[in-house]
């Protein structure tokens, strides 16, 4: 035929067992665990701690808020935390922004 010359013409394989998936679904399971134990774990550790942080916002905790604010907490609402920034500065943030709890003093070393 004319066409061999561009297509070779296919040649029957021996007959011979299918390959196995085994060492696919290993591969899958492996990069899976991988994933979880490199990723999703210490993320979800992350996300814990700092939902106990805002959930123990007290009154006279100096803050340091995500936007980068460092101040003395002087009320705590449901959503929001009075913070005084500075003498007679007062602002209020979400609680969820707070992103530490600094040690006693700190504010006084700034």
């Amino acid at each position: 035929m004319p066409l061999d010359i561009l297509i070779s013409p296919a040649w029957a394989q021996q007959g011979g067992e299918s390959p196995s998936m085994l060492p696919m679904i290993f591969t899958m399971v492996l990069i899976f665990a991988v994933m979880y134990f490199m990723v999703i774990r210490p993320q979800s550790k992350r996300t814990k701690a700092h939902r106990a942080l805002v959930a123990a916002l007290a009154e006279g905790d100096e803050v340091l808020a995500s936007g980068g604010m460092v101040g003395r907490i002087t009320g705590v609402a449901d959503q929001f935390v009075t913070v005084e920034v500075a003498k007679d500065v007062q602002v209020k943030v979400q609680r969820q922004s707070v992103s530490a709890v600094l040690p006693k003093g700190t504010i006084k070393g700034i």
